[in-house]
């Protein structure tokens, strides 16, 4: 039986949430506005921002409920027309409760038109002991458009003294450039398996974070900075933490492997500082809502 099918009397009914978001990014004159927002069940987006002028919209999205439980689906579409540039984030970590038998699962669909750069920079993701989770991202980008996308994935309450015993998570991420295929990425993961101490697995950490650009490639000098200042931070923060930085043909990855979510965020703020100027084109202003 597999640790996420439950087993109920038949006369038991569950309900779960289902929700979902479209967002919709149009240019107007040189300002990006939020044209478009549909939701159904618990998926907000709050009023838009600029606080780096009209040019850039930023956008937070809320899950009001604060937490998913076993069973419930997420689904996300944001869709960015020509020469647009959105940011969007979140304002706290999301939580994937205890499974209670059941699999969650959340849809991420993310459409770039020509000359459109988004970045995707949700907080930190929490997994409690028991969880039942199954993530998928599809990203489409036009032949010129522009990304940055990342995620902290926390596995168990470690600040609590639980650990991800229990459960499993899959993780399915696309990214597509003109109909063709640049990335894909695929993992499965119980709590308690000997993956999570394997040296190919979690190597015993309980956070993992990545980095993911597409629309400009680092000069040799500036990949070999990037490396040296996010291993000088682990060096101080973190000593037995381990990154590193690759780049492919076409996409840039960066990696975070340790203990702290902490350390993470600020892995992840210095890996994205050096990488907007390059890929999207403007200097890194953290979003407020990162420091509340």
């Amino acid at each position: 039986m597999d640790v996420c099918s439950p087993v109920l009397p038949s006369n038991t009914t569950k309900s779960h949430w289902q929700a979902s978001l479209q967002l919709g990014f149009s240019r107007d004159a040189d300002v990006t506005r939020l044209t478009e927002r549909k939701h159904s069940g618990p998926l907000r987006v709050q009023k838009p921002l600029y606080p780096e002028g009209d040019a850039v919209c930023h956008a937070i999205i809320i899950h009001p409920p604060g937490g998913v439980v076993g069973g419930d689906q997420l689904k996300i579409a944001v869709n960015l027309a020509a020469d647009t540039h959105a940011l969007v984030t979140t304002p706290g970590a999301a939580k994937w409760y205890r499974s209670n038998g059941y699999t969650s699962e959340q849809h991420i669909s993310l459409k770039l038109d020509a000359g459109a750069r988004l970045e995707w920079l949700p907080q930190e993701t929490i997994f409690f002991d028991d969880a039942c989770v199954d993530l998928h991202q599809t990203i489409h980008l036009a032949a010129d458009a522009k990304l940055i996308t990342a995620d902290i994935y926390c596995f168990g309450r470690t600040a609590s003294g639980e650990t991800y015993n229990s459960g499993k998570i899959g993780q399915h991420c696309s990214i597509y450039r003109d109909g063709k295929m640049i990335w894909h990425e695929q993992g499965s993961l119980r709590g308690g398996s000997s993956a999570m101490h394997s040296p190919l697995g979690l190597n015993g950490k309980s956070v993992s974070a990545m980095v993911l650009a597409s629309g400009a490639m680092l000069s040799g000098e500036q990949l070999q900075v990037l490396r040296e200042q996010t291993a000088a931070l682990l060096s101080v923060r973190e000593a037995d933490a381990l990154c590193g930085v690759t780049q492919m043909k076409s996409v840039i990855v960066a990696r975070y492997l340790g203990n702290s979510s902490e350390v993470a965020r600020h892995w992840l703020q210095l890996v994205w500082q050096h990488l907007r100027p390059v890929v999207i084109g403007r200097d890194a202003i953290i979003p407020r809502i990162w420091n509340t």
